[in-house]
C-alpha cells in the first residue's frame, strides 16, 4: 500500500519537471529580468599566430622568419544592473511602443467584430437546409487548420505587387502603411471567421425548434427572428467566443512577422512583435521582459473574464 501511494509521484514526477523547467522558470527568470538592465560590451583583440601547415610545423617565409597571420578575438561581456521599476516606467515615454499599441488596437477593434459578425452570419446562412451543406461547411473551417506562418508566407504571395496573382490590380498591398495593416487584417479575418462561424453553428443548432416555431407562429419576421430569439439566446456564445478572440487578437504575432516584418516602416508591427524585436534584436531583454509581463497581465484579465463568463452560463 505504501508503494502504491508513492508511485503516484513517480508517474506524475516528468510532468512536474517539465513545468518547472519549461513554464514556471521562464516566467520567473523573466520577471527577473525586467527589473533589471543588461549593457553588452565587446572588446576586440588582434593577435599574431604562426601559419601552420598539414604536419602541424610553421610555414617559412623565404627569409626564414615564421609566417603569421592575424586571428581577432572577441570577447563579450554582459553587465547587469538592478533598475527596479524604470523599464515599466519607461513604456510611459516611449513612441515606438505607443505606435505598437495603436496598431494592435486597430487590429483588435477592426478584426475581431468582423470575424464574430460575419461568423454569425455564415452561421444563421447554414443552419437551414442548403444543398451541399456538409461539403461546404468542411471547406468553410480548412483555413482554422492552417498554421499562422504557412498563411501569412501564402498571402505574401498573393499580395506580391511585382507578379504576385493581385499585382494587376495596381494595389500597393504592402508597400501601404494603410494597405498593409488593411492586408494584415483581412488575412485574419480569413483565417478566424470559420472559428466563429463553427461555435456559432454549433450553438444555433442547439436552440429549440419549438421556439423557433412558436415566434412564426406569433408574425415574427426574420429581423425579429434575428434579434428577439436569436441573440439573447445566444448572447452567453458570443461573449465567450468574443474573449477568446480578444486573448488570440492581442497576441497577434505571427501573421505580421512573416507577411510584412512589420513594416513598412512600423505600420503593422504590434505590441508583440516589438517586444520581440527589442529582445532578440537589440538585446533589451529587461525592457522586452517589462513588456511581456504588461501584456501578460491584460490577457490574463481576459482570459479570467472568460472563465468567469463561463463558469456563469455553464455552471
Amino acid at each position: 500500500m505504501r508503494w502504491t501511494s508513492r508511485i503516484r509521484f513517480l508517474f506524475l514526477m516528468p510532468a512536474v519537471l517539465w513545468v518547472l523547467a519549461f513554464t514556471v522558470f521562464p516566467l520567473g527568470y523573466s520577471l527577473y529580468l525586467s527589473f533589471v538592465k543588461i549593457d553588452q560590451t565587446t572588446s576586440v583583440t588582434r593577435v599574431k599566430e604562426p601559419v601552420l601547415d598539414e604536419a602541424g610545423q610553421p610555414v617559412l617565409k623565404s627569409d626564414g622568419t615564421p609566417r603569421t597571420r592575424n586571428v581577432v578575438i572577441k570577447d563579450q561581456t554582459n553587465v547587469t544592473t538592478f533598475v527596479g521599476w524604470n523599464n515599466f516606467a519607461r513604456m510611459r515615454s516611449d513612441p515606438q511602443l505607443h505606435e505598437a499599441i495603436r496598431v494592435s488596437l486597430v487590429f483588435v477593434f477592426v478584426a475581431v467584430p468582423l470575424e464574430l459578425v460575419l461568423g454569425f452570419l455564415l452561421a444563421v446562412l447554414f443552419n437551414r437546409k442548403l444543398f451541399g451543406r456538409p461539403f461546404f461547411r468542411t471547406v468553410m473551417i480548412l483555413p482554422i487548420f492552417a498554421t499562422p506562418i504557412a498563411v501569412a508566407y501564402s498571402f505574401f504571395t498573393i499580395f506580391y505587387e511585382e507578379g504576385g496573382p493581385l499585382g494587376w490590380t495596381g494595389v500597393p498591398w504592402l508597400s501601404d502603411p494603410g494597405w498593409a495593416l488593411f492586408s494584415v487584417i483581412l488575412v485574419d479575418i480569413w483565417q478566424w471567421t470559420p472559428f466563429c462561424f463553427l461555435v456559432f453553428l454549433a450553438a444555433l443548432q442547439g436552440v429549440p425548434d419549438e421556439l423557433i416555431e412558436a415566434a412564426r407562429i406569433d408574425g415574427a419576421g426574420a429581423l425579429d427572428l434575428l434579434w428577439r430569439i436569436l441573440l439573447p439566446v445566444l448572447q452567453p456564445t458570443i461573449v465567450i467566443v468574443l474573449l477568446l478572440r480578444l486573448a488570440e487578437a492581442l497576441k497577434l504575432f505571427d501573421i505580421p512577422f512573416a507577411m510584412t516584418g512589420g513594416g513598412p516602416g512600423v505600420a503593422t508591427q504590434p505590441y508583440s512583435l516589438f517586444a520581440f524585436r527589442t529582445g532578440l534584436r537589440f538585446f533589451d531583454l529587461g525592457y522586452a521582459s517589462a513588456m511581456a509581463f504588461v501584456l501578460l497581465i491584460v490577457v490574463s484579465i481576459v482570459v479570467t473574464l472568460f472563465f468567469r463568463r463561463l463558469r456563469q452560463t455553464y455552471g
